[in-house]
């Protein structure tokens, strides 16, 4: 769109030679809206100067102080002149499209002139995304229809991994694998309208997606294999470390319990100490009963002493 204002700008020039432009502005506006097209140059209050609108050559409308006269019929051009010299167009249409100038008149003299290169544009139609799965790829269509001749647009085609854009094309197509969300995006300079939708086709393309899914989930598998053993052998280490660090600090100790105590006897009985007891025990000769004891013989009571006779 820059090479085009250029390109206007360049024509205005070799058509009006004489005539020196202050300033150029380009204003885009939709159908049925209403457009301001006001003057960049300050203007002192005041009857001193006037102020005069063309399009193309020919006179719309004239401002002198507070008076205001129309050059033409003011319900066919549906515009008017504000207090500060801004012109105002209602209820566009295709045809108000054109180069605007307005000149800037104060004691006489020409104190500012500024073009403004206007545009009057339809709403871009609303695109339709379609598709159709193939064998081996996919084909999309971005499609705007209803669209007005000689209407500048773009088209963009956007899809996972990239972005095709054409400018005024009704039909933009594109064919490959890639599935996923797709946008269809037509617009203009008054408006852009939208359409997205996801795009999957089974068969061969689903192939492709359980070869992916499943290739992850084995890198996935592998790598917590790969961390288990890690932690694993790392654990082993330590508990190798440990073991001998007590080993280190026990042997000292079992060396003075051994010299203390005596081996024990182990729990668990040998086969042979097994046998053994199995055996059966050889018979054992009866004891003779050994003669009664003979009893001790009684003590004699004692006998009382004799006391000694007292003498008459």
């Amino acid at each position: 769109m820059n090479f085009r204002r250029i390109f206007l700008v360049k024509c205005m020039l070799l058509l009006f030679p004489s005539v020196k432009c202050f300033n150029t502005s380009w204003v885009y506006r939709a159908v049925n809206e209403t457009a301001l097209l006001s003057i960049a140059a300050p203007l002192t209050p005041g009857n001193s100067y006037y102020v005069i609108w063309n399009k193309g050559g020919q006179r719309l409308v004239q401002l002198r102080g507070t008076n205001t006269k129309y050059f033409v019929n003011r319900e066919q051009c549906r515009c008017a002149m504000l207090r500060n010299g801004t012109l105002q167009i209602q209820r566009l249409q295709k045809e108000d499209s054109g180069n605007y100038t307005v000149m800037v008149y104060q004691d006489g003299k020409l104190k500012a002139e500024e073009k403004t290169i206007f545009f009057v544009q339809e709403p871009v139609p609303q695109p339709i995304l379609t598709f159709r799965c193939g064998k081996k790829n996919v084909s999309v269509k971005c499609e705007a229809k209803q669209k007005a001749k000689d209407e500048a647009f773009t088209t963009e085609l956007t899809q996972p991994n990239r972005k095709k854009i054409q400018n005024n094309s009704t039909t933009l197509e594109w064919h490959g694998r890639n599935f996923g969300m797709f946008r269809c995006v037509v617009k203009n300079q008054v408006s852009e309208n939208m359409a997205e939708k996801v795009i999957e086709c089974p068969g061969k393309m689903d192939f492709y997606l359980i070869l992916s899914i499943a290739g992850g989930a084995v890198s996935f598998v592998i790598f917590v294999i790969c961390l288990i053993y890690c932690i694993r052998r790392k654990k082993a280490k330590r508990r190798e470390v440990y073991e001998e660090e007590r080993a280190m600090h026990t042997l000292p100790v079992e060396r003075e319990k051994g010299t203390r105590e005596l081996p024990q006897t182990p729990s668990k009985a040998t086969p042979r100490q097994l046998r053994v007891q199995q055996r059966p025990l050889p018979p054992q000769p009866q004891e003779q009963p050994l003669p009664p004891r003979p009893q001790p013989r009684p003590r004699a009571q004692p006998r009382t002493p004799n006391l000694p006779r007292e003498r008459p």
